[in-house]
């Protein structure tokens, strides 16, 4: 029995194929960057990885396109919240 992974782009649904262009990984993180004060919120991106595309939390991402929206939504939410 052969096992098949299937990735879709979390933004667009969009499947991801061998044949695939630029695909990106997106995670959410904080930072304290003056110790005391509270953390801030970070939105990280890196390239394709298919170890990383394994981890807990890590969004998949098609393209520029989605990874530009997820940005946009990201910031947008983060707005809303301070």
């Amino acid at each position: 029995m052969a096992w098949t992974e299937s990735y879709h782009c979390d933004v667009c649904s969009k499947a991801k194929t061998e044949a695939a262009g630029h695909w990106w990984l997106a995670w959410m993180d904080q930072m304290q960057v003056v110790p005391g004060d509270p953390p801030q919120p970070m939105l990280k991106m890196a390239g394709w990885n298919l170890i990383l595309a394994h981890s807990p939390g890590v969004m998949h991402l098609c393209g520029a396109r989605c990874a530009q929206t997820l940005m946009d939504r990201w910031m947008t939410k983060t707005v809303e919240e301070d």
